[in-house]
């Protein structure tokens, strides 16, 4: 017997123990007992509970003395088993009493679910046709059938409280008909109803399973995964609940002492209110699940599955056991007074990385590895053999972990060191600086507190890639913060010790104090004189490193004109000079800031700074020869005009030599 537990819901399962076979002997069973510890606590409900192959379809009856599992439908007509019903794959319908076969005949389609009206005695048969069979067992005979709009039906239901007959259809339809005058009294489009939102739905969805649940409540399942809750008053659902897993819902049970509903696919059994539509619990069983059935009044719930041995399971919040094994609600309740390991501590959750690093990939769809959500369970024993294998030094790594633990601990209670970024640490220790003082402030007066860009996830790159490394050396940084030199160099000192500290040992001290007084800050802040001072001291070494730069460019580019250079002429290249191929190749050599420098230089670029820090470039375009000869003729002219030009100096205003005019 296995334990699961989910939402606090413990799920006993009885039928995951080891079966013995019929032909071992007393003796070998008590030996195995005594050697094997799953024999020992192996719990056999029911001997033999097993089918040949497997079980598409199992029921209860109605005195809850019997339990049947066949792989066809069937429908228990009687309260025991004296009158049973199988419809076969092959249109065939059988009639079986106590003694065993009883009757049988054919419906002119091939079946696929059927439902008895007790009060007229009909059996309903939908399946591969738009019509309805109607099969009177007091007359023997078929009466007319029930004509759908429908291309084919695929389940049905009978009201037990009014008679109201319900088929779903392949368009994803239901359709309700009145038995006493055959005719329809509703419709309800249940495809339409089932997108939401939320859904994901790549076909149309069929109905795949139909319950009705005292007079006015109905559950439809779809093929897409979804059940949808309907009062008979409303063409709307009342709730809407998606699997999650896209596969067609199997079988849907109502349980009224928790106002639970019981809805089943191919995979997992969940367990929710019908009012909230809340997860209360969930089942998945090891193999797909064909049919449910929960037994009356009780915990206990079976299943038909894709193996031959039936699904046995018992969850006491559902209530009590049956009468017939008394025995478990003891049984449980010993358990949760000593309780054992859950189903799941044996197992050891891994991932597919995990699976990778350990070279088990291999193992993937094997019984060795169970998938659960984004990874898979795996037997802590294999998992503990593999990883020794791979890692034979992990207790020791363990170990040091542990006494890295206990020494982290000692150190909690010291004083703690500011630990600064790899990236940007000046930037960094700025930041912190500011943020004390930010907090002296807040005490002295309220301060708007604004977000630090430290604690900003936005911003953690700048501090992480050595690509957004900030250039202090920069024309820029220099020019827009003149200041902060000053204030860096007591910074850098402070950095230093820190950086010592850090790589002296990791013990924490005492934080050095080195900060700027507020009056310094003030000062630099508001001083005009010394950031106009300190902006030109700034300029002056900037030109100077440029005509530092200059020179020793002038230095190379005679070095290389010295050296002497072959060159080759490509074929349609038109040759002019040696010296002019060589500058085109040096050129071409030479980076993007260097050109510009050159022609800057040769005056056909003007680089020139603005009071923002930004650059301003002014390009010269090139003249041709002819250009050129007209301007040298134009000079030539202006020149000549100033030489025959006659001057005006010596004539005087009369105004002045006090003449009057005439």
């Amino acid at each position: 017997m296995q334990v699961s537990s989910l939402n606090e819901v413990k799920i006993y399962s009885l039928s995951c123990g080891k079966s013995l076979p019929e032909w071992l002997s007393d003796r070998k069973k008590r030996a195995l007992q005594k050697k094997d510890v799953d024999v020992r606590r192996r719990i056999e409900l029911i001997q033999d509970f097993e089918m040949p192959t497997v079980c598409t379809t199992i029921k209860v009856s109605k005195d809850g003395q019997y339990i049947l599992a066949t792989v066809v439908t069937f429908d228990i007509l009687s309260d025991d088993y004296s009158k049973i019903v199988f419809l076969h794959n092959d249109r065939y319908i059988e009639f079986h009493s106590q003694q065993g076969f009883y009757y049988k005949t054919r419906i002119p389609k091939f079946g696929r679910d059927f439902s008895y009206h007790y009060p007229s005695c009909d059996l309903y048969f939908v399946g591969a046709s738009s019509e309805v069979y109607r099969l009177n067992l007091e007359q023997g005979r078929y009466l007319n059938p029930l004509q759908t709009d429908a291309a084919e039906n695929n389940v049905c239901d009978i009201n037990s409280v009014h008679g109201l007959f319900a088929t779903g259809t392949i368009e994803g339809r239901v359709e309700c008909w009145d038995p006493r005058t055959r005719n329809r009294v509703g419709l309800l489009d249940c495809a339409l109803s089932s997108v939401t939102a939320d859904s994901e739905i790549n076909s149309l969805p069929t109905i795949s399973s139909l319950k009705f649940n005292g007079a006015l409540t109905m559950a439809v399942g779809t093929s897409t995964g979804q059940v949808l809750l309907y009062d008979l008053r409303s063409d709307k659902p009342l709730l809407v609940k998606d699997h999650q897993y896209g596969l067609p819902i199997k079988s849907v049970h109502f349980q009224e002492s928790l106002d639970l509903i019981l809805s089943a696919d191919s995979r997992i059994i969940k367990m929710w209110n019908k009012n909230s539509g809340k997860i209360f619990t969930s089942l998945e069983p090891e193999h797909d699940i064909n049919d449910v059935c929960l037994y009356p009044n009780s915990g206990m719930l079976f299943t038909g599955n894709e193996t031959p041995k039936m699904g046995i399971y018992y969850i006491p919040v559902l209530g009590p056991a049956p009468r017939w094994c008394s025995f478990l609600d003891n049984l449980t309740e010993e358990l949760e007074e000593n309780p054992e390991s859950t189903v799941y501590d044996d197992y050891k959750f891994v991932t597919q990385k995990d699976l990778e690093n350990l070279g088990l990939t291999h193992l993937i769809g094997s019984p060795f590895l169970r998938a659960y959500m984004h990874g898979f369970f795996m037997d802590i024993r294999l998992y503990h053999k593999v990883k020794l294998m791979v890692n034979p030094f992990a207790y020791e790594e363990y170990r040091k972990d542990k006494i890295r633990q206990k020494i982290e601990e000692t150190r909690a209670q010291r004083v703690q060191l500011k630990k600064l970024p790899k990236v940007n640490k000046e930037l960094a220790l700025k930041l912190i600086e500011e943020e004390e003082e930010k907090q002296k402030s807040t005490w002295k007066k309220k301060v708007k507190s604004l977000p630090n860009i430290l604690t900003d996830d936005r911003f953690k790159v700048m501090f992480e890639n050595p690509d957004f490394q900030v250039d202090e050396e920069s024309e820029e940084f220099r020019l827009l913060n003149p200041l902060v030199s000053k204030i860096s160099e007591k910074r850098k000192k402070k950095l230093r010790l820190l950086e010592q500290q850090e790589l002296h040992e990791q013990e924490e001290e005492e934080e050095p104090e080195g900060k700027p007084s507020d009056a310094d800050s003030s000062e630099s802040s508001d001083d005009e004189k010394d950031w106009v001072e300190e902006v030109r001291k700034q300029r002056r070494l900037i030109h100077q490193e440029e005509k530092m730069k200059r020179q020793e460019q002038v230095k190379e580019d005679q070095q290389t004109v010295l050296k002497p250079q072959f060159y080759e002429i490509k074929a349609g290249e038109e040759f002019r000079s040696f010296k002019d191929s060589a500058t085109k190749q040096k050129l071409m050599n030479k980076t993007l800031e260097d050109r510009l420098k050159l022609e800057a230089k040769n005056g056909t670029l003007n680089v020139s700074d603005t009071t923002v820090g930004s650059k301003q470039l002014t390009f010269m375009l090139k003249r041709s020869e002819q250009q050129k000869k007209q301007q040298e003729a134009e000079k030539l002219h202006r020149q000549e005009r100033k030489k025959l030009r006659r001057s005006a100096s010596h004539l005087k205003s009369r105004h002045k030599q006090g003449r009057p005019f005439h």
